[in-house]
């Protein structure tokens, strides 16, 4: 009732403004009211983005009264009223067009300069190689389609170490994973820790939707990747800085590539950071961002 009562006056404070930027929806359950108020009877310029798949769902058997609380053609709907769209990849892009002219695609942006910045942080040495993932615990689960390959790769190597940063610890396969519970204090050095990340994702229309962060992360800190070949991944991640795999052999022969090189794990390394920082950090996205507001 608090959050109902805030966002109430959000939208009644709203009326002191020409724009309003709604992120993914102003209400997570029920019909877009607030979006309503603010776009169709103030008659006040909507900015609204959005950065996943949000009218879909990845959870499986999901029940029919949640589907009818969440409420996910409200995007469709908020983004007829809108002035501009904003989507994080082309994918979204092509959805919010079916319902608005004016769409412009914003990539998730990455802090360069004050947060994923390897300069500011100590890298510890580490006599163990570390694959790593993070994430949240609604995506953990695409991790377990490579513990056959994890276990393989172990047994040729026992210095190797598998490390999962995120909110909350797998319930699969802990005999081969260490947990690390991702704080936002932490969450860089932590990072550090890998050499190598990990992006696995099946390839329906929720993983399309994806934009990438956790990619662009790795890149940014200067990790070398492998990557599922679903939606954006496939743009960010080229050859000079990581590796598309398909399937458990493609998977299993680029971590052993890259196990096997620290020369190419460095080189691709760099070659990540520097793409980062001229297509997908804040700085480089600026002026693309402001366009929204012209």
């Amino acid at each position: 009732m608090t959050a109902l009562m805030r966002r109430i006056a959000h939208v009644v404070h709203a009326r002191k403004f020409d724009r309003v930027f709604v992120h993914r929806e102003a209400t997570p359950i029920g019909p877009p009211w607030a979006e309503w108020i603010v776009a169709r009877l103030l008659k006040i310029e909507l900015i609204y983005d959005f950065d996943d798949a949000i009218w879909t769902t990845d959870r499986e058997g999901e029940p029919v009264l949640e589907k009818l609380v969440r409420f996910r053609s409200k995007v469709k709907m908020i983004c007829r009223w809108s002035h501009r769209v904003s989507c994080g990849n082309s994918f979204l892009a092509s959805y919010a067009a079916r319902f608005n002219p004016h769409v412009v695609i914003n990539p998730t942006t990455i802090d360069t300069e004050t947060w994923h910045n390897p300069t500011l942080y100590s890298r510890k040495p580490s006599k163990r190689l570390t694959i790593g993932w993070t994430g949240s615990h609604s995506t953990i689960k695409y991790i377990r389609e490579l513990l056959p390959v994890f276990e393989e790769l172990i047994i040729g190597n026992r210095n190797l170490r598998i490390l999962v940063i995120a909110d909350r610890p797998p319930d699969f396969g802990l005999d081969l994973i260490e947990f690390k519970k991702w704080t936002k204090e932490n969450e860089i050095q932590d990072l550090l820790e890998i050499d190598i990340g990990v992006m696995p994702l099946p390839n329906n229309e929720w993983t399309r939707g994806k934009c990438g962060f956790k990619l662009l992360q790795y890149m940014a800190l200067g990790i070398p990747s492998v990557a599922a070949p679903v939606g954006v991944n496939v743009s960010i991640l080229d050859s000079s800085a990581g590796i598309l795999a398909t399937t458990q052999s493609e998977w299993r022969l680029a971590l052993t590539r890259l196990i096997a090189n620290p020369e190419s794990r460095e080189e691709m390394g760099r070659a990540g950071k520097e793409k980062v920082l001229t297509t997908y950090s804040v700085l480089a996205n600026e002026r693309n961002f402001l366009s929204l507001f012209a």
